[in-house]
Order: structure tokens, then sequence, then C-alpha cells
């Protein structure tokens, strides 16, 4: 990426990017009538985890940031509800959940991190 500035060089922001990407990708071969339905909510669910990251990068106190990967932390939670129901009804095969897993495990893991290391810096 060039010409990156603020938010956009946060690796977490990066990685939730690509993640979004991705559902984004897997979604356009689910069934039409989930149009607006479970695609729909899933890619609201996944654009909710960058876009909380971007928002609480803008806010002015860092305990608001804090709140703001919380928000993203639960979006991410949201969105395994989602990719597992699509296992389950065949929307998806298994290689692309584990692939959805790992992103979605290391997204967990920044987030998780960033936060601890925002705490610290606050005190």
């Amino acid at each position: 990426m060039e010409n990156t500035t603020g938010f956009q060089k946060l690796i977490v922001y990066q990685k939730a990017k690509l993640l979004a990407i991705f559902v984004y990708k897997v979604t356009k071969n689910f069934p039409v009538n989930e149009q607006h339905g479970m695609i729909s909510q899933m890619r609201r669910a996944i654009v909710s985890v960058a876009a909380n990251i971007v928002e609480g990068y803008t806010k002015s106190t860092t305990k608001d940031f804090i709140r703001y990967l919380d928000i993203s932390l639960g979006s991410l939670a949201e969105i395994e509800f989602y990719f597992e129901l699509s296992l389950e009804l065949g929307y998806i095969d298994i290689n692309i959940y584990n692939k959805f897993q790992d992103q979605r495990l290391e997204v967990a893991r920044l987030l998780r991190s960033f936060q601890k290391s925002l705490r610290e810096k606050s005190r």
C-alpha cells in the first residue's frame, strides 16, 4: 500500500480489510435467494470490523478507541456464526471455512493485542 496514512498503517486494519474482501468474494457464490438475507448480513458484519477500527482511530480518547475495537470484535463473532451456518447449509465447503477461520483468528488476535497495548499506554 503506497501513501498510507493514519489508520491505513495499522496491521489490524489491513488484515480486517483483507478479510472483508474475502467475505465479499465468497458470498458472490451464495444462492440468489440469500441476497437480502445472509449475504447482506454477512457483508454488513464484516464491513463493521474494519469500519469500527477506522472510526475508533478518529476518536479523541484512547478509551473510545478501545470501545470501538470491542465493537469490531463483536462483529467478528457475528460473522463467525454466519460462516458456521453457511457451512452447515452447504453454501461453502470446509476449505473455505478453514481459510475464513485462519483469517478471522488472526484479526481477533490482532484486535485483542492492540486493545491491550492501548490500555497499557493509557495508564
